[in-house]
C-alpha cells in the first residue's frame, strides 16, 4: 500500500522514529500510517542501515546493506525481531533458520550488529552506575528552607471495598517534612498527575526542585536524560529535577517511611469506597501536618516548619525565554530540530517546545532547555551528543 501523498519523507521519519519508541504494536502502526507491515519493515530497514538519509527514493537495483545482506533479509531479521522483542540475536537466528528454510542464514555476529544498529536490542546496565548513564539529573540538594526541595511518588495501591484501586499521590516538603498531598487519582497517566501538580501548585506556590524516582509519569528512562512530558513540564516553569538512583528507595528514605506510616495508620484500616479511603487520607494528612510532632523536627510540627513558596504560580509560559545570544529552534511532533537545513533527533518529551542554541567552542552547538543543557550539535557530523545531567546554565 503506498503512503499517503502529504509530505512523504516526513510520514517516513516520522513512521520510524515512532516504531523505535515501540510504544505502539508495529502492526496498529502500519495501519495508522495507511501501509503495509512489509512496507513498514522496509523502511525500518532502510532507516537502520543508514539514518534518515536512506529514508530518499532510491535506485530500484539490488543493494546490500553495510553488512553485505541483502535488504529483503534485513527486513526478514527486523521483522522478526519486532514479533520477539524480548528475544536475543541468537535466538532470532535459530527462528529465522526454521522460517526460512534453504536459505543462507547470517551469522550470529551479522544478527547482533544488525540489530544493535538497529536499537532493537536492550543492552543490560548495572543498577549502580554514575549519573550519565541513562541521562539521570541528580543534584543531591539537600534542603535548608521549605519549598527548597520537594519529595514525590505514589504510595504502594490497595484495594477499597468496592474492588476499585487506592493508590495516592504523595508530595512532600523535604525541609519540613509538610505532606502537600495524599490523594488518590484515578489514574498514573501524566495528564491526571499534571493536574493536581497544578492544584498544589495553585496553593502552595513552585519549588526550586523535585525529587523523584526514575519511573513514569515522573521520568522516561529511554528518554534524552530521562525526560518525561511531566518533567519538561516542571523545567518549563523553573524547577530543577533530581532523581534517585535506580532500586534505591533509601536516598528518598524520609518519604517513604511517611509511606510506612499510611500503610500502617490508613491501608490497614481500609473500609469503604474510595472516596471513603480519600477522606481518611486527607484527616490523616491533616493529624500528620499539624498535630503529630516529629523528633527530627525538635518534637515541633510540620506545619510550625512550613509556609509557602514565594514563587507564585502562574500557569503554563507559552515559551520559554533565552538570553539574546541564543538561536531558538521548536522542536517538532517527531521530537526533531532543524538547523541548517538537517533535522536532528533530541526527544519526542520536548515536542512543542522552543530549545535555545549557543554557539561553543571545536564547532559545537550547546542545546539548552531553560537552565538545563541538554547536549551539543557537532557541526562537522550534524550528531547531537547529551550532556553531562549535572551540567546547567550560569545565570
Amino acid at each position: 500500500m503506498p503512503w499517503k501523498e502529504t509530505c512523504t519523507m516526513d510520514q517516513r521519519e516520522e513512521f520510524v522514529l515512532k516504531a523505535m519508541e515501540r510504544s505502539v504494536p508495529f502492526r496498529e502502526l502500519c495501519r495508522q500510517f495507511a501501509i503495509s507491515p512489509k512496507t513498514g519493515y522496509k523502511w525500518m530497514s532502510r532507516f537502520q542501515q543508514g539514518g534518515l538519509p536512506a529514508l530518499h527514493d532510491q535506485s530500484t537495483r539490488p543493494h546490500s546493506s553495510p553488512a553485505g545482506l541483502p535488504e529483503d533479509v534485513v527486513c526478514r531479521m527486523v521483522e522478526l525481531k519486532f514479533a520477539h522483542p524480548n528475544w536475543g540475536p541468537r535466538k532470532i537466528q535459530a527462528l529465522f533458520a526454521r522460517k526460512y528454510p534453504g536459505e543462507n542464514v547470517p551469522s550470529e555476529s551479522s544478527f547482533k550488529r544488525i540489530l544493535e544498529k538497529s536499537g532493537l536490542v536492550n543492552k543490560r546496565v548495572r543498577k549502580r552506575r554514575s549519573a550519565a548513564d541513562g541521562g539521570r539529573l541528580q543534584l543531591r540538594r539537600q534542603a535548608k528552607e521549605p519549598n527548597e526541595v520537594w519529595t514525590v511518588d505514589f504510595k504502594g495501591w490497595w484495594y477499597t471495598a468496592d474492588a476499585r484501586r487506592c493508590e495516592p499521590l504523595t508530595i512532600r516538603d523535604a525541609y519540613s517534612r509538610f505532606i502537600l498531598c495524599a490523594d488518590p487519582l484515578e489514574n498514573a497517566r501524566t495528564t491526571s498527575v499534571r493536574a493536581r501538580f497544578e492544584s498544589v501548585f495553585e496553593t502552595y506556590g513552585l519549588p526550586e526542585t523535585i525529587r523523584s524516582d526514575n519511573g513514569a509519569p515522573f521520568a522516561a528512562p529511554s528518554s534524552l536524560l530521562g525526560l518525561s512530558t511531566l518533567s519538561v513540564w516542571w523545567l518549563a516553569l523553573g524547577i530543577s529535577l533530581d532523581r534517585i538512583d535506580p532500586g534505591r528507595p533509601d536516598q528518598n528514605g524520609s518519604h517513604e517511611r511517611m509511606h510506612r506510616d499510611i500503610s500502617l495508620e490508613v491501608q490497614a484500616m481500609a473500609k469503604g469506597d474510595l472516596e471513603m479511603q480519600r477522606a481518611a487520607l486527607s484527616l490523616w494528612r491533616e493529624e500528620y501536618n499539624s498535630i503529630r510532632p516529629h523528633e527530627a523536627l525538635g518534637y515541633m510540627t510540620p506545619a510550625q516548619r512550613y509556609k509557602p513558596s514565594k514563587r507564585d504560580y502562574e500557569g503554563t509560559p507559552d515559551r520559554l525565554v533565552y538570553p539574546q545570544d541564543y538561536a531558538e529552534r521548536m522542536v517538532m511532533k517527531c521530537g526533531m530540530v532543524r538547523l541548517n537545513s538537517t533535522r536532528i533527533f533530541l526527544t519526542t518529551a520536548l515536542r512543542g517546545w522552543n530549545v535555545g542554541l549557543r554557539e561553543e567552542k571545536d564547532k559545537n552547538v550547546g542545546v539548552w532547555f531553560g537552565s538545563l543543557r541538554l547536549g551539543h550539535i557537532n557541526l562537522r557530523t550534524d550528531a547531537f551528543h547529551a550532556s553531562n545531567p549535572a551540567v546547567e546554565m550560569p545565570p
